[in-house]
C-alpha cells in the first residue's frame, strides 16, 4: 500500500478532494489489518493484482468533483498483465475479457456504437465515469481471493461520500454485489440502475436489453451536464 511519508497512515492519491474525504478512514482498524493482510500475502510471494500502484487508480483518474457516472464491478482480473484499477478494463494489447464484450454489445444495441478493439476504459474514467471494484486486489488466478479482507467497507465509503457530495449522479450497478451497494445510495437524489451482471452466466437474464448508457445520458441531459461519449478511441 502506497503511504505518504507522514506520520499519518494515509494513502496518497494525488487527488486533495479523495485525499481530504478518506484521510481518517485509511486511519480505521479495519485498514490497518487490510495492510497487514497484503503485507502477509506479499511476504509469502503470491501475485497480486493490479500493481499497488495502481490500487487507488480509479480514485486518482475520476476526481470526485467530476463524478457523474458511478460503475461498480466485484474485483479485478486475475490474469497477468489484465488489471490496471479501473472496473472491466485492460490494459492496451489485452483483448477485452468476455463480460467487457457484453458490455459493448449492449453498447451497440442501446447506442448504435461499434465494439472497441482493445478494452481500455480510461477515456470513460476521464470523462467522469468511476470504474470502482468492490474489492481492489486478488491473488493471481484466483477470483475474489481477497474477499471479507477489508475493501468492501472502504468502497462503500467512496459510495457513501459520492451519495452525499455529489449531484445527480448515475449509479449502475450490475450484479448482486455491485446492488448491495444501493444501501448506501439515495435515490430520490440520484438515478440508481439496476441490471445482472454483464458476466456470460447473467447477460442473457437482463443485462442485455438494460440500456443504461442510454438512460444515463438522458438523466445527465436533463440536469444539464454533458453525457458521456462512449465511443473509445481506437489508439
Amino acid at each position: 500500500m502506497i503511504l505518504c511519508k507522514k506520520k499519518e497512515h494515509k494513502v496518497c492519491l494525488n487527488n486533495s478532494t479523495w485525499q481530504h474525504e478518506l484521510c481518517s478512514e485509511f486511519n480505521q482498524s479495519y485498514m490497518h489489518n487490510l495492510k497487514t493482510f497484503l503485507r502477509s500475502e506479499k511476504d509469502q510471494r503470491k501475485v497480486i493484482y493490479p500493481h499497488s500502484s495502481n490500487w487507488f487508480h480509479a480514485l486518482k483518474i475520476t476526481q470526485l468533483k467530476n463524478v457523474k457516472i458511478v460503475i461498480l464491478g466485484q474485483d479485478p482480473y486475475h490474469q497477468p498483465k489484465q488489471a490496471h484499477g479501473l472496473c472491466f478494463s485492460v490494459l492496451p494489447g489485452i483483448r477485452p475479457p468476455p463480460s467487457l464484450i457484453n458490455i459493448y454489445k449492449e453498447l451497440r444495441t442501446d447506442l448504435k456504437i461499434d465494439p472497441s478493439e482493445h478494452g481500455y476504459l480510461e477515456y470513460w474514467a476521464k470523462q467522469g465515469v468511476l470504474l470502482l471494484n468492490n474489492i481492489l486486489t486478488v491473488e493471481d488466478s484466483n477470483a475474489n481471493s481477497h474477499r471479507g479482507k477489508g475493501w468492501e467497507q472502504l468502497t462503500d465509503k467512496v459510495i457513501s461520500i459520492v451519495n452525499e457530495k455529489c449531484d445527480n449522479v448515475v449509479f449502475m450497478l450490475w450484479g448482486g454485489n455491485a446492488q448491495k451497494k444501493a444501501a448506501v445510495t439515495n435515490d430520490l437524489k440520484h438515478l440508481v440502475l439496476k441490471a445482472p451482471h454483464p458476466s456470460p452466466l447473467s447477460a442473457y437474464r437482463g443485462f442485455f436489453g438494460c440500456r443504461h448508457f442510454s438512460q444515463a445520458n438522458t438523466y445527465l441531459q436533463h440536469h444539464g451536464k454533458r453525457p458521456i461519449d462512449w465511443s473509445l478511441p481506437n489508439n
